[in-house]
């Protein structure tokens, strides 16, 4: 649990970037925070862009072309950003292209860090929501399979609490030595704040409705 999704997003940029040399592949147009945060941690940004014409969906050919310019240049890329739905576009990733975005991670060895803190947004009927980690496992691919990150907040979608500060990241796929680092970052920290941990867990868990009868 974190403070909102930005200080996991920063979490995982310090662990992934070790120079100017490593490249995280992240969407054009985007949410200033991944930008921001490669910088700051001395990465690379390395850019995809968004097909407008086709409701800014994401190609997989796209990421391959990127990832060959970017290897070209002498960057490795060690993960690709998906922020699903999306901001500031707000597409939503049907399950096909999802697969294929899964496929991809994993031929190219890539974490996938899945921005999934829209997921409540979605006002277009024919579109529905599905998290990376539930298309992943409904393609065969457990634990061992694929490096993926999925990030959640309360300060966004309907909850709309951004002075309130709580989110959370799930991180799968990572052997326990890599898990060890991560933890050992969060514990700088030393914890999220209580309001944003109650917060979070109403978010995980809902209160229910209860009727009493007279």
């Amino acid at each position: 649990m974190t403070d909102g999704a930005s200080p996991a997003v920063h979490m995982m940029m310090q662990l992934l970037i070790r120079s100017e040399k490593d490249g995280i592949l992240c969407p054009i147009p985007q949410y200033p925070l991944y930008s921001a945060s490669i910088a700051l941690h001395g990465g690379t940004l390395v850019p995809y862009y968004l097909d407008e014409a086709t409701g800014w969906g994401l190609e997989v050919s796209e990421l391959k072309k990127q990832l060959q310019e970017a290897k070209s240049n002498g960057i490795t890329v060690r993960a690709l950003v998906v922020i699903n739905p999306g901001n500031p576009t707000g597409q939503v990733l049907a399950e096909e292209n999802q697969k294929a975005i899964v496929e991809f991670c994993k031929e190219e060895g890539l974490v996938l860090l899945a921005d999934e803190v829209y997921q409540e947004n979605v006002y277009v009927p024919e579109k529905k929501f599905h998290s990376f980690k539930k298309v992943a496992r409904s393609m065969g691919y457990g634990e061992k399979d694929i490096h993926l990150v999925s990030f959640q907040s309360v300060s966004k979608g309907y909850y709309g609490e951004y002075g309130k500060r709580g989110g959370y990241m799930e991180v799968t796929g990572f052997g326990a030595d890599v898990r060890e680092h991560i933890y050992k970052l969060a514990t700088v920290n030393l914890c999220s704040n209580i309001t944003g941990q109650i917060l979070a867990s109403i978010v995980m868990s809902p209160p229910k409705v209860i009727s009493f009868a007279i």
